[in-house]
């Protein structure tokens, strides 16, 4: 089973419980809107993994999974004649289309609250069945099949994780994606992040004196999402290098 894109094609996908009040929900939202007005509706796919969770992995995924690594390169289409019963099968039933998802995306967008310096389970969920073993790899080549797709993560945090704050070191939300991505074969000029910091300024008593800064922030990752979804994928991954994304999203 090749992925086999006829086109661009978008994979958005939304993780935040906060419904209407979700700021990564509202900077997604704005991303998809302009991608649609470029490319027409025919290749978009929606996932709200809040509202429908994926469901959590269980011990017969995991045995699937592991026979069929003892197997070595097995196509997508051959692994439903390794599952030893039905409950494998059904494991089974429930992943290849969250993987055919992935797998036909030229670009996934992805919206990232922070959760307790972290992504929210329901995203950690849909990682977890998605990462089957060789999902992402060409069975007759060994060629990383995402390394021309284009992912970008829009997150949101109540407080500020910038580099150079005091609170840097607690952001273990980049760095989990970014080392995620890149090893599932997505390339680093193809992964980008746009972050809206002190989203909770406005409503948290403490952090009010950082309402400028939460405004500032907000609006410059409404420029950044607008910006990467008007660029075709390889502009973006032209104009994607550290330090304009830093300059960009913080």
């Amino acid at each position: 089973m090749r992925s086999h894109r006829q086109g661009p094609s978008l994979l958005h996908l939304d993780s935040s419980a906060s419904g209407g009040d979700s700021v990564t929900r509202q900077l997604t939202a704005r991303y998809a809107d302009i991608w649609r007005c470029l490319h027409g509706s025919a290749g978009y796919r929606y996932r709200d993994l809040a509202a429908e969770p994926v469901p959590l992995v269980s011990p017969a995924f995991v045995s699937l999974g592991v026979r069929v690594e003892r197997h070595g390169m097995v196509p997508l289409h051959k692994v439903a004649e390794l599952a030893a019963d039905p409950a494998e099968r059904h494991e089974w039933a429930l992943t290849l289309p969250l993987i055919a998802e992935m797998r036909a995306a030229s670009t996934v967008l992805i919206g990232v609250p922070m959760y307790n310096f972290s992504v929210p389970a329901a995203l950690k969920a849909w990682i977890d069945r998605v990462t089957f073993p060789g999902a992402f790899v060409d069975e007759g080549t060994g060629d990383r099949l995402l390394r021309e797709t284009t992912v970008v993560v829009v997150t949101a945090r109540g407080g500020c994780y910038a580099p150079g704050t005091p609170r840097e070191g607690f952001d273990f939300q980049t760095p989990y994606l970014s080392a995620y991505f890149t090893d599932l074969g997505v390339a680093p000029e193809n992964l980008h992040f746009v972050h809206a910091e002190m989203t909770r300024a406005g409503d948290v008593p403490a952090l009010a004196r950082f309402t400028p800064l939460a405004a500032d922030s907000l609006s410059s990752a409404r420029s950044a999402v607008t910006e990467l979804a008007r660029l075709p994928a390889a502009g973006r991954a032209a104009a994607r290098t550290p330090e304009k994304t830093t300059a960009r999203t913080r």
